[in-house]
């Protein structure tokens, strides 16, 4: 038989667990002035991309030879909020970086549960990474013209107009165009390698998915080229590919 008993708790709080939607910043070299370079070449025209996300700073990709070199964390953190990104601690480090970390007021995060890194563009800094993209979609129904940009963030984006060349549509998810494609299409724009791009012409002048592009620079085949397709990423031994697919009409 079970027993009811009344218990007391504090007036003043109550403490909970909580889940938190973190980013991670998988790091792959400590030369901060790459890194300064490569967020401001990928994210310096999106100063609406991050909000003051919560982000942990992973080592664990660190090269083995850049582990013995000290990483100045409080430049680190400026550079990172100045992106509008707020860090909140550090995992997987050596004990030199993980004591530079501490003093700079950055704990240890040993226990998250960290996604597979999500493929990139080669020679770029490590992509930022979130959870799947939430239900939903943002719908655009006016055409796109030079100089436009749209973002969805953490959801698809679905356009019922054409995208001109020079403008450029983003999203945390799917990317679809019921319309012809020739400006810049960025899908799994935050390390979602699930994400793709469906075009009813596809015209682009590039296209990306978690961080591996191809530009027009590097003409698609006649099979898809101006014809409805789809862009996905594919990754494996030999590296990441994008696999463009006729969609059949």
């Amino acid at each position: 038989m079970s027993v009811a008993l009344a218990g007391r708790s504090p007036a003043s709080f109550e403490i909970k667990s909580a889940s938190l939607s973190l980013l991670a910043l998988r790091l792959k070299s400590n030369d901060l002035d790459l890194l300064a370079t490569e967020l401001h070449t990928h994210y310096g025209d999106m100063p609406e991309f991050f909000s003051n996300d919560l982000l942990v700073i992973d080592l664990a990709t660190l090269p083995a030879e850049s582990t013995a070199t000290p990483l100045d964390f409080e430049r680190l953190v400026q550079l990172l909020r100045a992106h509008r990104l707020n860090p909140v601690g550090v995992r997987a480090g050596s004990a030199e970086h993980m004591a530079a970390a501490a003093s700079a007021g950055l704990p240890e995060a040993p226990d998250l549960r960290m996604p597979q890194p999500a493929p990139q563009k080669p020679g770029t800094a490590a992509p930022v990474e979130a959870d799947l993209p939430t239900p939903g979609a943002l719908v655009v129904d006016k055409p796109l013209r030079s100089g436009q940009q749209v973002y969805a963030r953490g959801r698809d984006l679905v356009l019922l107009a054409m995208v001109n060349p020079g403008a450029e549509v983003i999203a945390d998810g799917h990317i679809h165009v019921y319309a012809p494609l020739r400006g810049r299409a960025i899908a799994g724009a935050r390390g979602w390698p699930e994400a793709r791009i469906f075009a009813r012409a596809m015209q682009p002048e590039l296209v990306s998915v978690a961080g591996v592009w191809r530009t027009s620079e590097e003409p698609l085949p006649e099979s898809v080229w101006g014809r409805p397709a789809s862009v996905s990423l594919s990754s494996g031994e030999a590296g990441d590919k994008l696999i463009f697919e006729p969609i059949a009409d």
